[in-house]
């Protein structure tokens, strides 16, 4: 890979690593269902006036919305508002790279290679030991609604195999513009009306920053990128550095939110992305299967 695409990758990585502290201050201004409604928003309007229409079949788009907008960042929302802390949910979310191998494989019949399965293996150790790490002293259930957001994730990943769009942004943006509704019905019966009027009457500088910065930046600046990189390079190439994105993650959680790192959370850690890089050993890769790459990649 050319030095210049490196550090577009690099960039990519840190920009959804920050991504995750962002969340966390928008968190303090939203309801945490209202707050990923809001999410989608944004990132569908204004763009899906310069998209074009939708290059897929209606079911994949509202497949993609249900699982990905809906179940994976519903529930990630949810649970870093309960409690998880930013670096430690980007780190948990990746989880979704042996949840994506597993359901391909009983879906797809799409085989794990035995260094992937030992991978898989590696990496789901370390994510019992936060687990347990995490739950001596906080909320279990938040954690475990970051993993099964990563469940969902990896259902998403699975119907965006099957959905090849020819073009991934393109698809994103539809796919932003069908999860917004769901998630704003649900909003408003579990967390009210009166919640969500409430967070747009304080609407502040912070708020509005932190919508824009996940839909705009992460989402459509960070998607493209990633996208123009695979379309350049083999997937193998570029997927293996969204194993930056936990360690940025973490990084800023702790420089920006002063939040906890231990010894046990940094070696479980160590072996989660060592288990995950197994799973992205370099090999000859289909062109049909770049656009799986793009959703197990992207936050």
């Amino acid at each position: 890979m050319k030095p210049r695409h490196a550090a577009l990758a690099v960039l990519v990585a840190t920009i959804w690593g920050v991504n995750f502290v962002v969340i966390k201050v928008g968190l303090r201004d939203f309801p945490p269902i209202f707050f990923s409604a809001l999410r989608f928003l944004a990132a569908a309007v204004p763009a899906l006036w310069f998209v074009g229409r939708p290059r897929v079949a209606w079911k994949w788009i509202v497949a993609v919305a249900l699982s990905l907008g809906v179940a994976k960042f519903g529930l990630l929302f949810v649970g870093m508002a309960a409690g998880m802390p930013a670096g430690l949910s980007s780190l948990v979310l990746q989880s979704q790279v042996f949840f994506t191998v597993l359901l391909a494989a009983v879906l797809l019949r799409e085989r794990p290679s035995a260094v992937q399965v030992v991978g898989m293996g590696v990496a789901a150790v370390g994510i019992v030991v936060i687990g347990a790490d995490y739950g001596v002293g906080s909320p279990l259930g938040a954690f475990l609604l970051v993993v099964t957001a990563a469940l969902a994730w990896g259902l998403a990943n699975v119907a965006t195999r099957r959905a090849q769009a020819p073009d991934p942004l393109n698809f994103i943006v539809w796919v932003s513009a069908v999860a917004f509704p769901p998630l704003l019905v649900l909003s408003l019966v579990f967390e009210g009306p009166a919640a969500d009027l409430a967070a747009l009457r304080g609407l502040d500088w912070s708020s509005v920053g932190a919508i824009l910065f996940i839909a705009w930046v992460s989402t459509l600046l960070g998607f493209s990128l990633w996208n123009s990189l695979l379309h350049t390079y083999e997937a193998a190439v570029v997927v293996p550095f969204a194993l930056l994105v936990p360690v940025a993650g973490m990084l800023s959680g702790w420089l920006l939110l002063d939040e906890a790192v231990t010894p046990v959370r940094l070696g479980a850690g160590a072996l989660v992305v060592l288990g995950m890089a197994a799973t992205t050993i370099r090999r000859r890769v289909p062109r049909v299967e770049r656009e799986l790459a793009t959703a197990v990649a992207a936050p």
